[in-house]
Formats: structure tokens, C-alpha cells, sequence
């Protein structure tokens, strides 16, 4: 791995316990991913400086530890802490500006050996190993955080929720599946319900048909509502002017 041998060297001083072992490998892990160590501790300190490398007091304490990390990119900020509990160390690593978290419990005995710690060739029995766990368990990784953010900053709600939930939203005139009742509004108020829509039986008459005498076939469009202004039908017979003729009505020489 890039980097860890150097980086190892470098911290070979401070490194006299399995447990900083694992933390100088987690540390290296994460400035990879793209961040910088700021410094030791908790809170912020006048000496911050953005750093590959360990600060100087990073292992004075073998059962607690704390470190401070910027992003190189951005402004996010990490606190990376390990606490030692009988052979295994728990980690902890928490992003400040969202609060999301990540833990990683690391069996000691499991990854390293003990025997060589100042050996680097030999100090961790599966560099790949611990590497995927650190990767996959506690550091997320830049494609997920990416496409997160992406997702976050394009996510809206679909139309239908719109819809509903903006009080300003002027409603459509014609909506889509609108009911159209069975009966016109007229002036005044009220409602004139029209019997041919209403599925009440009807008779055979079809005005639109045309009424003999009255009404030409067509004068009246299929399904209209029609008010007969007479009886339906042929008209009443009336008066014929033929009938009681006066004498020699029909006598074409008079």
C-alpha cells in the first residue's frame, strides 16, 4: 500500500502497541479517502494544521484516542475516536457538519502481530483484509457520498404531491377525470334535470327524428333535451272546408 510504509516509519517511535498499529493503519486509511489530519483531541487548537501525518502526541494515551480531520475538498470535518476494550479496539468516526456516524471493532490479535511491531513487512498478518473492513465498515466511500448528495440536491416531490400541497396552485379548469353531472345550471339557481339523461325508462318518441307536420326530420339534434310544444303525433283532424259543400260547389261551369 502506497504511503502506510513510509507514513509506518515515520510513527515508529510511537507505535509500541498493537493498538497503535491499527490506529496508524485507520489514520492512513482515511487521508486516502480524502481528508487531512488537524490535529489530536477533541475540540480545536490554535496549532491546527492540515497534515498526512500523525500529530505528535496522537499515541500518548494506549486506551483512548482522538483525532481531528478537514476534508481537502470541502468543508466537512471528521472525529475519528478508538477506544480499547480487552483485545479489541472499537472505533468510532463521526462527521460534525451532518452527525452521521460509523463504527468498526477491530480484533487485534486477529491483525497484527504483536511479536513485530516495528517490522512493518510483518506487523499486519492481512493488509487487504483490514484494509476492505476499514473501507466498507467506518469510512463511506467518495462514489456513495457523491451520489447521495446528488440525489438529495434532485429529489422532488412528484406532481401529485405538488398538487396537493401548495396552497398557491391554481386549479386546473379541466380536470382530468372530471364527472360530468346529468343536469344543466340555469339562471336564477337551481338545477333542471334532464330526464333523458337520468336513466329513467323512456318512450319510443326520438324528436330528432322530426315530428310529422310539425317538426323536419333533424330539426332537433340526437340527445337533446326537448320540451313538445304540442301533442306528439299527427295533428287533430279538424273542420274539413269541404264538408257541407253550398249547392254547385263543384260545378265547374257556375
Amino acid at each position: 500500500m502506497a504511503g502506510l510504509e513510509l507514513l509506518y516509519s515515520c510513527c515508529g517511535d510511537a507505535i509500541s502497541c498493537p493498538q497503535d498499529a491499527v490506529v496508524c493503519f485507520v489514520h492512513w486509511e482515511v487521508v486516502k479517502s480524502g481528508y487531512k489530519c488537524l490535529g489530536y483531541g477533541d475540540e480545536a487548537r490554535s496549532s491546527d494544521k492540515k497534515s498526512e501525518l500523525l500529530p505528535s502526541e496522537w499515541s500518548s494515551n494506549k486506551v483512548e484516542y482522538a483525532l481531528r480531520y478537514a476534508s481537502e475538498m470541502g468543508d466537512a470535518q471528521l472525529l475519528l475516536k478508538a477506544l480499547l476494550v480487552d483485545s479489541a479496539l472499537v472505533f468510532n468516526l463521526m462527521n460534525r457538519s451532518t452527525q452521521q456516524s460509523s463504527d468498526m471493532i477491530v480484533n487485534l490479535n486477529e491483525h497484527v502481530d504483536a511479536a513485530h511491531l516495528r517490522t512493518f513487512d510483518r506487523v499486519f498478518k492481512d493488509v487487504g483484509v483490514l484494509a476492505a473492513a476499514v473501507r466498507s465498515r467506518l469510512l463511506p466511500s467518495r462514489d456513495k457520498r457523491t451520489q447521495a448528495e446528488q440525489s438529495e440536491r434532485t429529489r422532488r416531490p412528484d406532481s401529485h404531491d405538488e398538487d396537493h400541497d401548495d396552497p398557491l396552485r391554481v386549479p386546473d379548469r379541466h380536470p382530468r377525470h372530471a364527472v360530468q353531472p346529468h343536469c344543466r345550471s340555469v339562471s336564477g339557481g337551481g338545477m333542471i334535470v334532464d330526464p333523458l339523461r337520468m336513466g329513467y325508462p323512456r318512450s319510443g318518441f326520438d324528436p330528432s327524428s322530426g315530428i310529422p307536420d310539425i317538426l323536419p326530420p333533424g330539426a332537433v339534434p340526437p340527445g337533446a333535451r326537448f320540451d313538445p310544444f304540442g301533442p306528439i303525433g299527427r295533428l287533430r283532424p279538424g273542420p274539413d272546408p269541404d264538408h257541407l259543400p253550398p249547392p254547385g260547389y263543384d260545378d265547374m261551369f257556375m
